[in-house]
């Protein structure tokens, strides 16, 4: 799926945010992945309820191209993105084959099968997706009473329509719908979803939720120079789900629209416009047994209506050797007013083989507490919500450079690049405090992320590819004088990876692997010494390898993630006593299932 993309680059590192579901977020920079804007054809789709499980959500079969831009970046979009934006585009019936069938099944039992089909008539196209996960078998390999993976049925059926090629003069439109019916059970490896109704025999987590959503790309291209675009996007997202003690029910409804005009002029593209987003959040929140005496039981409930406008001239210089995009956008909160935010990116091409980049600017984004900090709700901390959380705001700014070479036999590049993240308002859950609680409230000291990142990348004989990549990621509060390192971070995480493609396209080889270094883990030194654990995780490797083999209009493919099995064994803190003050997730900080084997067939018919 979507989250499974990231393995062979280093800018995204997919991180786990609920071990027992495996519930994902996409880091960028080494924040948490509520900081970059995951965007679906260009639209904010991933949001509040959806983030929790909607990366995981879209097949591999169904993405075309997935674009990755770090830092503070256009505002065409929106005003969320502080870190970064991955904007994942979806495959059409332009961009995909007439018919894929995709079937897959790994060592732990799980099934995936994807159908994709398509057909083309006149200036219409139309391509189908049809999507179902059922799930693995119940393993526990650490013997912690844990399954160590969770059980996933998934069904989906997505279909998409075009007209027109929106780079013609006239009309061009996209519309696609999706719907989506997900249910996950993780715990211990007896629970049954009926245990939820009867005691606390054995502890369980079960999520439920069914979205449907809608969206549409509509424009009139007058001529080469000027365009306009009406971007309409809904879903809405109902939730049922229990985590030992606590129901969590929430639904969540979600529009967005933009409209945009263009206008091209001399060596200037001016692009301005007007965007609105409405969400309506209900989340309520019941204890089946509270003799933990936790307090945040209730309903909560969240309401925005933000109109905005915004304009970005994009200007060319010197022979276009030299690129500057100027934006702003001006927003308006119905519960915390205006927000002005600036940004600029320029872009200079020293020669044909040498560039360099440079982007600053400013974001903000209100926080949707619960869905974006699943693991609350999963251990036994009791939530502490101290005061009114108000939006976050952050400037961020970086520098890229890329060197680029072509020889005879050899081509590549090498890539280096340093961003600075600089937060003036941050929430982030005190986990240290206290063992038994999460404190959750307004940070307006000191906040800071820099990340550093050198890439290469070699191509032999067009057969052979190398890359290597190295990410240095500083991400720390100031208390006072003290500098407290933020958990769940690797200072330092390294990438290789190999790929052989012979001249006869008949196979393919790929090979990757990842270190981290270790991470700084939630203080338990007050918990009784059974549920204590270290201060830092161990550094790990993990393998992966893929054999891909081509045969008529099928292509089997054969691989093994974590080649050498490595896991964190028995990761939950107090899986003895699951119901206890002390039973903790936030010490998990490394893969849990071992050694995966996965075999797949797909069968094409091209156009």
């Amino acid at each position: 799926d979507l989250a499974g993309c990231f393995g062979t680059q280093a800018t995204v590192q997919p991180h786990t945010t609920n071990v027992l579901t495996n519930a994902k977020e996409l880091r960028i920079l080494g924040l948490s992945g509520v900081y970059n804007q995951v965007l679906i054809n260009g639209l904010p789709m991933i949001q509040g309820l959806s983030y929790t499980y909607g990366i995981s959500s879209f097949p591999g079969t169904s993405v075309d191209n997935i674009f990755i831009s770090k830092g503070a970046n256009s505002v065409l979009q929106g005003f969320e993105s502080i870190s970064g934006q991955i904007n994942v585009e979806t495959r059409n019936a332009e961009s995909s084959d007439k018919l894929l069938l995709n079937l897959y099944i790994n060592s732990f039992q799980e099934k995936h099968a994807n159908l994709n089909f398509g057909w083309k008539k006149g200036y219409w196209s139309s391509l189908t997706a049809l999507h179902t996960v059922q799930p693995a078998a119940r393993t526990d390999r650490d013997e912690d009473q844990f399954m160590d993976l969770p059980l996933l049925t998934r069904y989906s059926v997505a279909n998409t329509w075009n007209y027109r090629d929106p780079s013609e003069w006239g009309w061009s439109s996209a519309i696609g719908v999706r719907y989506v019916d997900e249910g996950r059970i993780g715990g211990q490896i007896g629970f049954q979803e009926a245990d939820h109704r009867g005691g606390t025999d054995f502890y369980g987590q079960t999520v439920k939720y069914t979205q449907p959503e809608v969206w549409t790309k509509t424009g009139f291209r007058f001529d080469d120079f000027h365009n306009i675009n009406i971007n309409v996007s809904a879903f809405h997202q109902d939730e049922n789900s229990t985590f030992g003690t606590v129901s969590y029910m929430a639904n969540q409804t979600n529009l967005y629209g933009k409209v945009q005009y263009e206008r091209k002029y001399l060596d200037h593209n001016l692009k301005t416009g007007l965007s609105l987003r409405h969400m309506r959040l209900q989340e309520n929140i019941e204890f089946t047994n509270n003799e933990l005496g936790r307090s945040f039981d209730g309903t909560y409930e969240k309401f925005e209506v933000i109109p905005g406008l915004f304009a970005e001239n994009t200007a060319m210089f010197l022979q276009d050797r030299l690129t500057w995009i100027a934006g702003a956008r001006l927003d308006r909160h119905n519960e915390f007013g205006y927000f002005f935010t600036p940004r600029t990116l320029i872009k200079y091409d020293i020669s044909s083989q040498m560039v360099i980049r440079g982007n600053i600017g400013t974001g903000w984004r209100t926080v949707n507490l619960f869905s974006e900090n699943i693991n609350l709700l999963v251990s036994s901390r009791d939530i502490v919500i101290e005061e009114e959380l108000r939006p976050e705001k952050a400037l961020n700014y970086g520098l890229n450079f890329i060197r680029k070479f072509d020889f005879k036999s050899v081509s590549g590049y090498l890539s280096t690049d340093f961003y600075r993240t600089e937060f003036q308002n941050q929430i982030f859950p005190d986990f240290d405090s206290d063992p038994t609680k999460a404190f959750v409230r307004n940070f307006y000291g000191t906040s800071i992320a820099n990340g550093f990142q050198l890439e290469a990348n070699v191509r032999i004989l067009e057969k052979f590819e190398l890359k290597a990549g190295y990410n240095y990621l500083d991400v720390y509060r100031r208390n006072g004088e003290e500098k407290v390192v933020l958990p769940f971070n690797s200072k330092h995480r390294l990438l290789g990876t190999f790929s052989y493609r012979p001249t006869s396209n008949q196979f393919f080889i790929d090979v990757n692997a990842n270190w981290l270094g270790r991470q700084r883990l939630p203080n338990t030194s007050s918990n009784p010494s059974e549920y204590q654990r270290a201060d830092f995780s161990e550094p790990y490797t993990i393998f992966n390898a893929q054999f891909t083999y081509l045969f008529s209009k099928f292509e089997w493919y054969v691989g093994c993630e974590n080649i050498f099995d490595f896991r964190q064994r028995r990761p939950i803190v107090g899986w003895q006593e699951p119901f206890s003050p002390y039973f903790d997730t936030n010490s998990v900080w490394g893969p849990t299932r071992g050694r995966e084997l996965y075999l797949g067939v797909r069968y094409m018919i091209k156009y």
